[in-house]
């Protein structure tokens, strides 16, 4: 059986497992998007407690695999009465990875802020609240658009692990038609040319929204 003929004769295979991944891309960038400007947030505290805490957060989240992350909260946090079923585990795997290195891009685009904007809405009345979320965090947002849209491309390969636990996505898929077709190699290629063409697009796409932005800018 030729690549063509396997990727039609077992599409339904492949396009739920294509379901799984972006949805589970989604939902780990989604909610490590709210995670990532809480800790970069945070990080900035004055309090030092605060500061400790995301720290940590994103130290050990950055400096641990993936992997590991995964099975420590699906299987993990079961043994102490904790369960999750494989969507969630991966959901949650997914975005609070993605919210230790967003957190860090967050920062940096904060950071990046002309401070004379923060003083002059000072010199106005605008509390510090009010500031960051009429201010700054609108133009540091706008300057990490394109570092954000490189995540969802990082996750939405790195998603490819959670099949560990059971969730059909594409690889869980492409294992299921080599089982019933016996063949470890053309479904593999399937879906490697399925995850090119998603990564491909976002990239193309991505970059065509950072020229556009950079078009506004300059007008």
């Amino acid at each position: 059986m030729n690549i063509f003929q396997m990727a039609y004769d077992y599409r339904s295979f492949f396009l739920s497992g294509l379901q799984y991944t972006l949805l589970l891309a989604v939902l780990g960038v989604f909610f490590g998007f709210i995670l990532g400007i809480i800790v970069s947030l945070l990080r900035m505290s004055k309090f030092w407690v605060l500061r400790f805490v995301a720290t940590a957060w994103v130290e050990f989240l950055r400096g641990t695999p993936m992997l590991v992350q995964l099975f420590l909260i699906h299987y993990g946090l079961a043994t102490v009465g904790i369960e999750f079923t494989a969507i969630q585990s991966g959901a949650i795997t997914l975005s609070i990875n993605s919210s230790a290195y967003l957190a860090e891009i967050f920062r940096a685009g904060i950071q990046g802020v002309d401070r004379g904007q923060t003083e002059a809405a000072r010199s106005l009345g605008m509390k510090q609240g009010m500031t960051m979320r009429y201010i700054v965090l609108p133009q540091a947002l706008k300057s990490v658009l394109p570092a954000i849209g490189n995540e969802f491309i990082t996750i939405i390969k790195e998603s490819s692990i959670i099949s560990f636990i059971g969730v059909a996505d594409l690889m869980f898929e492409a294992r299921s038609v080599s089982t019933i077709t016996y063949d470890g190699m053309t479904p593999l290629v399937i879906v490697a040319f399925m995850y090119f063409i998603l990564t491909f697009s976002m990239s193309k796409l991505l970059g065509r929204f950072e020229r556009r932005l950079n078009t506004d800018d300059r007008g």
